[in-house]
């Protein structure tokens, strides 16, 4: 019989083995201890430090006082397998920097997993994949914002129970998904939408193959090349209820579920990069990033615009100057005229010319 017990670096439940004096912690690392509780000394005083991935990490600002900011970054290249991706590690790095410099996430509350990583519990696989998605939601409360961003492969697989309106599950592939297993979007809707309480904001960015309804969220707008949209109701017929517990998440996703999304130096022109990542950022820099509508009207034009006779008009901003420094020898030429199209999906349907944007 396993024993839970709560990390004493980021207060993760962790199941310990019977006997075990101690147990090391796969998200923070930290070594747990395990004595007898007649010789425990009190607790102390006041509320517990709020959670952080980095058990080592020098103490960040002081709370936001509308709510803390944590984000999930995942960026997967399988190097040396014929998955190979090339601008996944470099979608990773343009992400954190736009949240650290944009929206002033402190660094201290980011965990990245790409196989640049040194630590082991950092790099994207399953296991590590499935803990940092359960630390992101861990003792939220409301005001907090939260991050999830990934890119790497999508991929879909035959439903079976009947909760799926297109008749696939929609899946992110980690690092060993060979051997592993894929993540499937139920999973995820249960790790990271359900928990979720009132208050508290989620919003993920998912740059993948298949993604549309990767969050498995009730709602999809369909927007046509003018900007006009409407809902789409994706309830499963089954009942299965796949909101939150009364927070809000959105998600903006590389392509609907049966598209697949571009790894490309088409848009950069310096270095590969997720097609849709790179329209994401670049969108919020240029002044697009008002309202969900106008970011999800401009990455579409720029991802459709792509490989035409004139190209987006990248300008010299952030995104530009950052991939400069992130130059990792890019994949070879442009794509032209990238066939996808970007979603975005939500709890309940909204307004997306009228509610504000903000992370």
């Amino acid at each position: 019989m396993y024993m839970l017990i709560n990390c004493s670096g980021c207060r993760t439940p962790l199941q310990l083995p019977p006997g075990a004096p101690s147990i090391r912690c796969a998200i923070c690392q930290a070594v747990t201890n395990i004595g007898d509780p007649r010789h425990a000394p009190p607790p102390p005083a006041g509320p517990p430090a709020p959670p952080t991935p980095y058990s080592h990490a020098p103490p960040g600002p002081p709370p936001n006082p509308h709510g803390r900011k944590k984000a999930v970054i995942v960026g997967i290249s399988y190097k040396y397998s014929r998955h190979e991706l090339k601008g996944c590690i470099n979608d990773a790095k343009c992400m954190k920097h736009l949240l650290t410099n944009k929206f002033r996430f402190p660094e201290s509350s980011i965990l990245m997993l790409t196989e640049e990583e040194t630590d082991p519990y950092r790099l994207p696989t399953k296991h590590n994949m499935r803990m940092a998605l359960f630390w992101l939601v861990q003792g939220c409360q409301p005001g907090d914002s939260l991050v999830f961003h990934y890119s790497g492969h999508g991929s879909r697989q035959r439903n079976y129970n009947g909760d799926e309106v297109d008749g696939y599950d929609e899946t992110l592939c980690p690092l060993d998904f060979e051997t592993q297993g894929m993540i499937v979007d139920d999973e995820i809707n249960a790790s990271i939408v359900r928990p979720l309480p009132h208050g508290v904001k989620l919003h993920c960015i998912i740059d993948a193959c298949h993604s549309g309804t990767v969050l498995d969220l009730p709602f999809l707008c369909r927007m046509n090349r003018s900007g006009q949209y409407v809902w789409e109701d994706h309830r499963p017929r089954s009942g299965v209820w796949k909101g939150s517990n009364g927070g809000e998440a959105i998600s903006f996703s590389g392509c609907d579920d049966d598209q697949t999304s571009a790894d490309t130096s088409a848009l950069s022109k310096i270095t590969s990069t997720g097609a849709m990542t790179f329209c994401f950022i670049q969108a919020i820099e240029r002044g697009h990033g008002a309202t969900y509508g106008s970011i999800l009207a401009a990455m579409r034009t720029a991802i459709r615009d792509a490989g035409s006779s004139t190209g987006p008009d990248l300008g010299g901003g952030m995104v530009t100057s950052l991939l400069t420094m992130l130059i990792t020898g890019g994949s070879g030429g442009g794509v032209g005229g990238l066939r996808q199209e970007p979603q975005l999906t939500a709890i309940e349907p909204f307004d997306v010319y009228a509610k504000p944007f903000s992370l």
